[in-house]
């Protein structure tokens, strides 16, 4: 058995993990807890914030703080974090800049954060762009909840078909994933955490992985963690 630690960007990747991702796992024997991203705290009022990755800092502290406080040998730790709108003190941000074949660059950052954390039992993962990139595979399941937009959602039909995955649909400010949505539906942006994930889960893992390769690969290493360590022992 292995439990596995997330740390994820918002309210909606943690609404993802815990509707969708958390049931599959377990048929892996992969036990998943995530919680957003800590923030801020109030001393006066003992409070903790969490959600947003607005500096790279803070996901690191909330990490290596979740890795000591939980060392246990069967334990395991991700990242769901966007590649869209990366901190600026992420490591070789630099890399981020660079117009180059997507799936190359996450990886290279992946490969950056990991050597940055230097910790063996932790898997680093950037969402290619942005979470919405998953929404975006099946647009039509946005009826769901929008049925008023059907142009809106034909719209979306049409800007993804120009892609071979979802996960190309690029980082500029009015264009990613979750902006392509939103200037087209605009409710979008008030509902996304109950609906996002709910349309993930409409879609189906198995769709996503066909359209998402990244999001495969790191679905994939999750899927084996407990095969792996049983094999190591």
């Amino acid at each position: 058995m292995i439990r596995l630690n997330i740390v994820a960007e918002g309210q909606t990747e943690e609404s993802f993990v815990n509707n969708v991702l958390k049931q599959h796992l377990a048929l892996f024997n992969v036990f998943a807890s995530v919680r957003c991203i800590e923030t801020s705290r109030s001393k006066h009022y003992n409070t903790v914030y969490r959600g947003g990755f607005i500096r790279y800092s803070k996901l690191k502290k909330d990490l290596e703080l979740w890795m000591k406080q939980d060392a246990h040998q069967e334990v395991r730790f991700t990242t769901m974090v966007d590649l869209y709108a990366l901190p600026t003190d992420f490591p070789d941000y630099s890399l981020a800049q660079k117009q180059r074949d997507p799936f190359a660059l996450v990886k290279e950052l992946e490969k950056s954060m990991l050597t940055d954390i230097a910790f063996q039992r932790f898997i680093p993962y950037l969402q290619l762009h942005e979470y919405e990139a998953l929404v975006l595979v099946e647009p039509a399941k946005l009826s769901t909840f929008f049925l008023e937009h059907a142009k809106a959602i034909d719209s979306l039909n049409n800007m993804v078909s120009r892609f071979e995955s979802p996960e190309e649909i690029n980082q500029g400010e009015n264009t990613a994933p979750s902006k392509q949505i939103i200037s087209r539906i605009p409710e979008y942006a008030d509902l996304k955490v109950s609906v996002g994930a709910s349309i993930a889960e409409k879609i189906g893992l198995d769709t996503i992985r066909k359209k998402c390769p990244h999001f495969n690969e790191w679905l994939t290493t999750l899927e084996k963690l407990d095969s792996q360590d049983s094999q190591g022992k």
